[in-house]
């Protein structure tokens, strides 16, 4: 379970200032797939960051149960002079993973070949969120979070990617920020939407999106 109490957060640029969080209080319960929705520039990444503790919040708490995966697709997980496989390695000692079993997971999760032996600063953004991907679906957390990750490649690895998050999901929970409103129907049993610094959860996801699509329009 992640309970968010009284967070405050906000960002001042040129004079405006965009509220992330005003005085935020939620629960994301514990078993839960909760879709992160909101529009462009709510703030939704940087609440995952919070939650994740790489980003500080002006004010409040995070309170926490079990183990909680840094963001997926977080370009600040590597680092950039080392190799995918050194990275993975790392991560591993940091977390108490098997480090071979992790290695061997990730290379062949994340079908980087010859690259995954390559310095991540080549890598792709799209390689890159493959790896991240991976890595944190190779180690096992109690709640997941993940940022428009299951995005990345063709077809048949989105598929391949959603069938593992799925596998995961049997066993722990996940906070998924996403622009793919199909997506949420399929991997999210709840809703919940950033607008202006505070959260409005459904636990019907039809009603949830629906909300979202109105905000949009």
């Amino acid at each position: 379970m992640i309970q968010l109490v009284d967070l405050w957060k906000t960002y001042r640029l040129r004079g405006r200032e965009t509220h992330v969080a005003r005085g935020l209080n939620a629960t994301f319960e514990t078993g839960r797939s909760v879709a992160l929705l909101g529009r462009n520039g709510a703030g939704k990444s940087s609440l995952l960051r919070m939650i994740a503790g790489t980003m500080d919040p002006d004010h409040g708490d995070i309170l926490t149960t079990g183990t909680v995966s840094w963001p997926v697709g977080f370009a600040g997980s590597f680092h950039p002079d080392l190799t995918g496989a050194q990275n993975t390695t790392f991560i591993a000692r940091v977390y108490g993973a098997d480090t071979a079993e992790l290695r061997a997971f990730v290379a062949e999760f994340a079908e980087l070949g010859q690259h995954f032996h390559q310095p991540v600063r080549s890598y792709s953004s799209g390689m890159k969120s493959r790896l991240a991907f991976g890595v944190s679906m190779g180690i096992k957390f109690d709640t997941y979070l993940v940022d428009e990750v299951t995005a990345v490649g063709d077809v048949r690895f989105r598929r391949k990617s959603e069938e593992l998050f799925g596998e995961r999901m049997e066993n722990s929970s996940a906070i998924v920020v996403t622009h793919s409103l199909p997506l949420v129907e399929r991997i999210c049993d709840q809703v919940a939407i950033l607008e202006d610094g505070q959260l409005t959860i459904f636990n019907d996801v039809a009603e949830g999106l629906e909300h979202h699509r109105k905000n949009l329009s």
